[in-house]
């Protein structure tokens, strides 16, 4: 049986994988490897998360980078706590 992943488990892959580059930020194509999305659905995403404010999109010479927000980590530290409560109870998210 084939496990799709949920939209709040990408958003995590996706501030996880921001989070662990650190100030130095994470590139788009960078992204779509960790996270394991194709660049269409990468977009909406990414879209999503700068227009909330859990990550910052810089651009530099054409080429865009995303550094988490301090309200990313705390989105990430929350989800963190819900997936571990989720998980003792036999739930997965």
């Amino acid at each position: 049986m084939v496990s799709y992943r949920t939209s709040m488990q990408i958003v995590g892959d996706l501030l996880t994988a921001t989070e662990q580059s650190g100030q130095e930020g994470i590139k788009t194509t960078a992204l779509i490897s960790k996270a394991n999305l194709p660049h269409s659905r990468l977009s909406k995403f990414l879209s999503n998360l700068t227009g909330n404010g859990l990550i910052n999109r810089i651009e530099f010479d054409g080429r865009h980078t995303f550094v988490i927000t301090q309200k990313g980590r705390q989105y990430l530290e929350s989800y963190a706590k819900f997936a571990n409560i989720a998980q003792s109870f036999g739930l997965e998210l």
